[in-house]
């Protein structure tokens, strides 16, 4: 596995996510005024200002996600030769779930619920699990995110049996490396169940690696076009910035290192 990609892209990260550029701007202004450097602080603010009111009162983060969300759909009728179904992690909290040991999901959990969908509507598949540990600081042997996975998925009803589960992912490049060995068949057809927005990217390293993949959308962040209303919730639309704008981030690291071959994957055609 790629410790240095890993490591490197967390760091990054914490320099380029938007919650934390916006503290570190207040915090500069703050210096600023300490040094009566007024000037220089007004214009920090009135940037700050430029970029959080918009935020505050509309979700403009839609905008960002929203092409993500729309580039892959589920299919209009549901294929016949499927040979399995992969579920791609991030929907576990892994921290908590270890700090009161019973098994607690974010907001991606449709990712199981549509595993449980596919699973009954498909019962002779079996159902591919992968995903470790994504946390930076949290690689421990208390548990990983395959662990909370297997009892969430025996949860929703699949059974043991049809469980295959790799457990040394960190980030989707190495989900999808480390999977390729654990595929029935390594040129069938295989269900791929993650967030929409991670669909072009999942998608994308899934086409890099010849693993024919449905994709299954799930997990969506933004309102169309015509459902953006006017609101004082700036988390909400903050959130879904911070998301969007890792995502894009995500895609155009995985193009200028090779990992994928096109920055914005598409559908391949049937």
């Amino acid at each position: 596995m790629d410790d240095l990609f890993f490591i490197t892209s967390k760091i990054v990260w914490a320099f380029l996510s938007p919650m934390n550029v916006i503290i570190a701007l207040i915090c500069l202004a703050a210096v600023l005024l300490w040094c009566e450097k007024v000037g220089l602080a007004k214009a920090v603010l009135t940037l700050l200002l430029i970029v959080n009111l918009p935020l505050l009162v509309y979700p403009v983060s839609d905008s960002l996600m929203y092409p993500l969300e729309q580039r892959f759909h589920k299919p209009d009728m549901m294929p016949t030769d499927v040979d399995g179904i992969i579920v791609l992690g991030g929907a576990e909290e892994l921290k908590i779930s270890v700090s009161w040991q019973r098994a607690e999901v974010s907001s991606a959990a449709d990712r199981y619920i549509a595993a449980a969908e596919l699973a009954n509507l498909y019962p002779d598949i079996p159902v591919i699990y992968t995903g470790g540990s994504g946390l930076l600081g949290f690689q421990t042997n208390d548990g990983t995110g395959a662990d909370i996975a297997q009892t969430l998925l025996l949860n929703v009803g699949i059974a043991q049996s049809r469980l295959i589960i790799e457990s040394q992912s960190r980030n989707t490049y190495e989900n999808v490396q480390l999977i390729q060995a654990l595929l029935p068949k390594r040129e069938g057809n295989y269900f791929l169940i993650t967030s929409a927005f991670h669909m072009p990217r999942s998608a994308g390293l899934a086409q890099q690696n010849n693993i024919n993949v449905i994709p299954y959308p799930v997990d969506y962040r933004s309102n169309k076009p015509a459902l953006r209303q006017w609101g004082m919730n700036y988390l909400a639309h903050m959130s879904v910035l911070d998301v969007a704008w890792r995502e894009w981030i995500g895609l155009t690291v995985y193009f200028i290192t090779g990992k994928t071959t096109v920055w914005l994957p598409k559908p391949e055609l049937s």
